[in-house]
């Protein structure tokens, strides 16, 4: 999974925050206006070579898209650093302990769908009981 330096994660932000479009330099641009046009044309151009983004030709200019949700891409990050353990299940406590009631409520009702939908699939499957 490619990590994201400073102004990369702010591209991406800018991405991000416009799912539904695909935006040329100039529109991320006008989003981050500290930044020269040429800077930004190269964390794109890098962001695509870590596929984290989709570039499309326009014309004579591009069009770029995030590959992933910014929750699919944290959500990856998470998985990736408990790959990065020994002791996963020391992690998941340790980070269960520091979860606010309501995330605690979010993550219960994640893990009650996800055991569901994987009751429903082994349940649908031929010789297996459910």
């Amino acid at each position: 999974m490619a990590r994201l330096g400073e102004l990369e994660r702010r591209v991406m932000d800018v991405l991000w925050g416009s799912m539904d479009a695909e935006l040329t330099v100039r529109q991320v641009a006008e989003e981050l206006p500290r930044y020269a046009y040429t800077t930004l044309m190269t964390v794109l151009d890098r962001l695509h070579r870590k596929h984290m983004v989709l570039r499309t030709k326009d014309g004579r200019a591009h069009r770029y898209r995030a590959v992933a949700s910014r929750e699919s891409y944290t959500a990856e990050l998470m998985h990736e650093a408990l790959g990065a353990v020994v002791d996963r299940d020391a992690v998941l406590v340790r980070f269960a302990e520091t979860v606010s009631p309501s995330e605690a409520r979010v993550l219960r009702q994640a893990l009650a769908t996800a055991r569901a939908d994987s009751g429903a699939q082994q349940g649908s499957r031929p010789g297996v009981a459910g």
